[in-house]
């Protein structure tokens, strides 16, 4: 997910590359990315209607005339990106790359979604009442920041979003509340502003599009559980929010995210007037900058917006945010005939009829004649044998099919719960589901625990109780096993990922589309839901942007970046580190500069700033030519003649090829408290030796910047037979703040 300031450069997208298996006449979708637009905010319609005609003319030159250009066309993106989608063979796409007017073009692809208490947990609220250290007091609640999301929305968030209190729309605002085919979806003073974009999904599919979707409404609940996330009500006048639809349910032949839809909806953003976009979209991964549509865009999205906020995307201009829990549990037991009593998570409806002891089966055993004893211990559809399990609790695995589809098996053949048990890979990572039944998902201890107890018992029984909540659950937070890990595979001098906020069992408003399963045969219907995934932390993190927007407008995005990652927590609840869903250790690898501190990120004392050409010289040392260089930078741009990537002015330091030799990085921080002398300590890390020059900062003034060396040096003799990543830490401290920046040193190299 990411976020992005809004002055004024543009968007741009990737270098030319085509499917090999495509022939010259298949027509595909394609983006044709020409660079930036030269007006901004107040262009006229004729002059974005000259925009479209160049377009239509430089099309119809390759395809023959502009009639047929008409019918190729699929977007003319014509106030912040430059460029055109279209339907094209590869030879066409090929011709139209050579053209000198033209930067790029790829393949329009399709990207996956990611899929309350959290609040409490990040201090900002106290037992339902917010304190006056609280983030909302000092960012006044992002009062009138305008967060937009790319994802989709749905007719009931008007409802869940009250906007009794709110002054008038921002008269920044430029965007509209596009009316759909019969969705009900309305605007007011809250949700401000809702578009969709189809038309590359629509491209992809190869057939005109049902009516149904031609509409913003929310199919699944994941849109709308991420914007009421990153800007839900907390008091009257805070923030706006709206929302761009982009993704599009899955068919045999296309469905997700397209990129000709991505781009088209950020160019709109863009000229509405949102401050913060987040995207709960999943990048393509293992990708270069340069073949990365979204890492391009986002590029220069970083010098429109204020902040765009993706998930799996490793660029160093895009605040990468992994998942981690909260102390809310919501658990429910179960019972064994023995009289062990194991803790699970669920959000069934109840507990087993009566609270009763009903006979336990391990699936394996139910399976039906011809289903393999492996599909009936997962619990895959029709896999199981009415006459085995009916009136019975039936024990299943995790893996493979959906959690939530193991329940629908088991109520489909007759019993009466479920016992989700984790595999030994899942470990102690547990979701809350709304089952269609009875059910409670354990972990893999306990779930060895019951196998066993299955085994040798000749009569086995259990029972499941209700569902209830649990607060102040220890140790919290872990990092979710589902959430991506480092190092990048693709610039690994960046530790990525960033920072991990709250995504585990996240309360938020839902659709009533569809079920909160999402399966057909589930009649089910809620206003709100609890999901889990990076898609549920990342709007954490947009709505602490926001607060932070709101309360110093002109910092910028890096230097907000800055203030949330060298303020973020490493340790949990009961004051040790924090750890991964298997009870070991987590590393910067899991949880990047820590879990986010939105109360210590409002003063965070100092602070890592970076420049459009600060991005720009990190690619030139990547050696990034000036083609390019050309592709991320709206005018021409000169590299430096010396410029080392160890010396990108980045919150945390990685350094993966340290060898035998000594490396020095050199980082400069920005004063943005009051006068002060900081001192610099280290954990270090094993095997190796790392040295600050200086070791004392003193500043004067607000503003005022200062410039250090990390002389960072292996010490092999220690480090005998391990090998691999070490980790430590550097915090700069003037007795108040703390500025801490995580350290990994790969001494495999």
């Amino acid at each position: 997910m990411a976020i992005f300031f809004l002055p004024s450069l543009l968007l741009s997208l990737v270098v030319f590359f085509l499917l090999h298996t495509t022939t010259n006449g298949a027509k595909k979708s394609y983006v044709v990315y020409m660079g930036a637009q030269s007006h901004l905010f107040d262009a006229s319609l004729q002059e974005l209607d000259s925009v479209t005609n160049s377009h239509l003319d430089l099309l119809g030159s390759f395809v023959g005339s502009t009639v047929k250009a008409k019918d190729a066309i699929i977007y003319s993106y014509t106030r912040h990106i430059n460029g055109f989608a279209a339907m094209l063979d590869e030879k066409e796409a090929a011709e139209i790359a050579k053209d000198p007017k033209v930067i790029s073009v790829f393949p329009n692809l399709p990207r996956k979604l990611h899929t309350t208490r959290s609040w409490e947990f990040l201090g900002l609220t106290k037992d339902g009442h917010i304190p006056d250290s609280s983030t909302w007091k000092a960012g006044r609640y992002g009062e009138d920041v305008v967060i937009g999301t790319l994802n989709t929305v749905t007719k009931e968030i008007n409802l869940n979003y009250s906007y009794k209190g709110y002054g008038p729309i921002p008269a920044k605002w430029r965007g509209i509340c596009q009316p759909g085919y019969k969705d009900g979806v309305r605007c007011n003073r809250k949700l401000i502003g809702v578009r969709y974009f189809n038309k590359g999904y629509a491209a992809a599919l190869g057939n005109p599009l049902n009516k149904s979707l031609n509409s913003a409404r929310d199919l699944e609940g994941h849109g709308t559980h991420t914007l009421s996330t990153a800007g839900g009500n907390f008091v009257p006048h805070t923030t706006r929010v709206a929302a761009y639809k982009v993704c599009w349910p899955e068919t045999e032949f296309a469905g997700g995210c397209y990129d000709a839809d991505i781009m088209a909806a950020v160019d709109a953003a863009i000229s509405d007037g949102v401050d913060v976009l987040s995207m709960s979209i999943g990048g393509t991964g293992g990708t270069e900058f340069f073949r990365d549509g979204v890492s391009i865009s986002s590029f220069h999205a970083l010098a429109i917006l204020d902040q765009l906020w993706r998930l799996t995307n490793v660029a160093p201009w895009i605040f990468t945010v992994g998942a981690s829990t909260t102390d809310r549990n919501l658990v429910n037991y179960v019972s064994l005939g023995n009289k062990k009593q194991i803790e699970g998570v669920s959000l069934s409806a109840s507990g087993v009829p009566g609270g009763k002891f009903y006979p336990l089966i391990s699936a394996a055993n139910g399976n039906n004649a011809n289903a393999s004893t492996t599909s009936a211990l997962l619990c895959y559809a029709g896999s199981l044998d009415p006459k085995k399990v009916k009136g019975k609790i039936v024990l299943c695995l995790r893996g493979e099919n959906a959690r939530v589809e193991k329940g629908t098996e088991c109520l489909r053949a007759g019993a009466v719960g479920m016992i989700l048990a984790n595999n030994v890979t899942d470990g102690n990572d547990l979701s809350a589901d709304p089952h269609v039944l009875p059910a409670s998902h354990i972990n893999y201890t306990d779930g060895q625990i019951i196998f066993a107890y299955l085994s040798r018992t000749k009569n086995p029984t259990a029972s499941v109780t209700d569902v209830r909540t649990l607060l102040g659950v220890k140790p919290a937070p872990f990092m979710a096993a589902f959430s991506s890990r480092g190092p990048s595979n693709i610039e690994p001098t960046i530790l990525k990922p960033d920072i991990t906020g709250p995504g585990v069992s996240i309360l938020a408003a839902f659709t009533k589309a569809v079920s909160p399963t999402g399966l057909d045969n589930d009649k089910r219907r809620f206003t709100y839901s609890v999901l889990s995934g990076t898609s549920m932390s990342c709007p954490h993190v947009a709505g602490i942007v926001g607060l932070l927007k709101t309360r110093y407008p002109h910092w910028s995005p890096s230097a907000i970046k800055s203030a949330i990652m060298t303020t973020a927590k490493t340790r949990d609840n009961t004051r040790k580190s924090i750890l991964d869903s298997s009870t070991v250790e987590a590393t910067p690898f899991a949880y990047g500069s820590g879990h986010v501190n939105p109360n210590s990120a409002m003063d965070p004392g100092l602070v890592y700033d970076a420049t459009t050409e600060d991005y720009l010289n990190f690619l030139c040392a990547r050696g990034y030519n000036d083609t390019l260089i050309r592709l991320f930078s709206q005018k021409p741009y000169s590299c430096p003649d010396t410029f080392s990537i160890e010396d990108f002015n980045y919150p945390s330091i990685a350094v993966p090829n340290i060898q035998a030799r000594k490396v020095t990085l050199t980082r400069t921080v920005t004063n943005v408290g009051s006068p002060g002398t900081y001192k610099v300590r280290v954990r270090q890390p094993f095997a190796v030796f790392v040295t600050v020059k200086p070791s004392v900062l003193e500043f004067k003034t607000s503003g005022e910047q200062k410039t250090f060396q990390v002389i960072i040096t292996p010490n092999f003799a220690k480090l005998g037979t391990r090998a691999g990543y070490v980790f430590g830490d550097m915090i700069w401290s003037d007795g108040k703040h703390s500025i801490r920046s995580p350290i990994a040193v790969n001494l495999a190299s």
